[in-house]
């Protein structure tokens, strides 16, 4: 299990605060037979990203080291003492006394380069697949790069950035912004709507701090889900899960939404929240939750909400393509399971150590879980609940995204 999170250079801070299934991208049908489907996995303590086959045994094809410039971007955080502070404040809050080097991640529809977010480096990189360079460098807004997501056509990404409640969206090939929106306190999770029409943004508070008694909710921030035209960049709706949980009588569940995923028809959205060993069903045309499913505790996890790493009991949901299965990464409890959308009775508990993230792999078979205390991933039955391959990856794996190389790719030269 997880130790709990050091708060000594948070207070040195003071007011300084820092604040998961996304489509992947795509290659037109001229270049397809040039490219290979891949599964990327973001390493975040190590700044790595294993590429793995999107299917079957999940075995390794190669690694891209995604912060080439890391003696470049050290030497001006130590030349600013606030770049610092936060940097510092980072390593030894959310990063649980490591440095985030890779949050997030997509490759381009032509499948030579990957985009990825970079929480202590406060930026976005795209990172040249046959080389290893950086093509282009995008500073966020504020210190700190968080969860990205793709256009349905795999030509803009849109990067939370957390510590300045905003979500810039930018082109993937160039880097150059496109617009941009406010959101909540601490914005995290990103999606695209399958049309590409909207991007629904939610946000998560201040999951750093110890005030997590229910009473000291109030302290965690404004959190709430932006909704934003994804070509004008304005807001769209605000949906409030306060009022939505208020009504069923959970006053006391936090709304703080996390990881999240659509059904086919997006008509509903299933989604996660601090502190809590389960998700919601959420139904988008009434703004009404429909339905609780609480799922199992470990006996062994600790109750106590200080020792939930970053708020976070339960991070990481994706559904099967034909809607009929979630899969759900219990990540304090170190299990996860496939749950049947219609009855909500889950499958077996498959022991993980620390799941983080929830995909599906290339063939729509598997949920991948990211075992981000074990580095290692895994792959889920859909259809029977069970474990079927473990691969090794790097240090503290979280986010996998499916992705696209080119057919005969190996990893750059060191």
């Amino acid at each position: 299990m997880p130790v709990p999170r050091t708060r000594h250079l948070w207070a040195m801070a003071a007011a300084v605060v820092l604040t998961v299934t996304a489509p992947a991208t795509t290659a037109s049908a001229a270049d397809a037979a040039a490219l290979r489907e891949v599964l990327f996995v973001a390493n975040n303590w190590d700044g790595t990203a294993d590429v793995i086959k999107s299917s079957g045994d999940l075995a390794k094809i190669g690694r891209v080291d995604v912060i080439p410039d890391k003696d470049a971007r050290m030497a001006a955080i130590n030349a600013d003492p606030i770049k610092w502070i936060y940097f510092m404040a980072i390593r030894n809050s959310v990063g649980e006394g490591h440095d985030q080097f890779a949050d997030d991640m997509y490759s381009t529809p032509d499948g030579k380069s990957v985009v990825v977010s970079r929480p202590s480096f406060a930026d976005v990189v795209s990172i040249d697949l046959a080389t290893g360079s950086i093509n282009w460098r995008f500073p966020v807004s504020g210190y700190r790069a968080d969860h990205m997501a793709v256009s349905p056509d795999g030509t803009r990404v849109a990067v939370s950035a957390s510590t300045a409640n905003t979500v810039h969206v930018l082109n993937i090939d160039t880097g150059k912004q496109l617009g941009s929106f406010a959101t909540g306190d601490k914005p995290h999770e990103n999606i695209f709507t399958k049309d590409g029409k909207y991007i629904w943004n939610m946000a998560i508070g201040d999951v750093n701090t110890d005030s997590d008694a229910p009473w000291l909710d109030w302290t965690k921030g404004d959190r709430h889900i932006t909704v934003v035209d994804a070509t004008t960049y304005k807001q769209v709706k605000t949906i409030d899960m306060r009022d939505q949980l208020n009504a069923i009588g959970l006053t006391d569940y936090s709304d703080a939404v996390r990881p999240a995923v659509f059904s086919p028809d997006e008509s509903k959205l299933y989604f996660q929240v601090s502190f809590f060993n389960g998700f919601f069903e959420y139904d988008v045309a009434t703004d009404k939750i429909t339905r609780t499913k609480t799922l199992p505790k470990n006996p062994a996890t600790s109750d106590d909400r200080t020792t939930m790493v970053n708020d976070s009991r339960h991070h990481g949901i994706s559904m099967s393509p034909d809607g009929s299965k979630l899969c759900v990464a219990g990540t304090m409890d170190d299990y996860a399971t496939v749950v049947n959308r219609t009855t909500l009775q889950e499958g077996p508990l498959v022991p993980a150590s620390k799941p983080y993230w929830a995909t599906v792999s290339g063939d729509g078979k598997s949920c991948v879980v990211s075992e981000s205390g074990a580095d290692q991933v895994t792959a889920i039955d859909f259809a029977t609940g069970q474990k079927t391959v473990s691969v090794p990856v790097g240090d503290h794996p979280q986010r996998v995204r499916l992705g696209h190389v080119a057919a005969d790719w190996t990893s750059p030269s060191s």
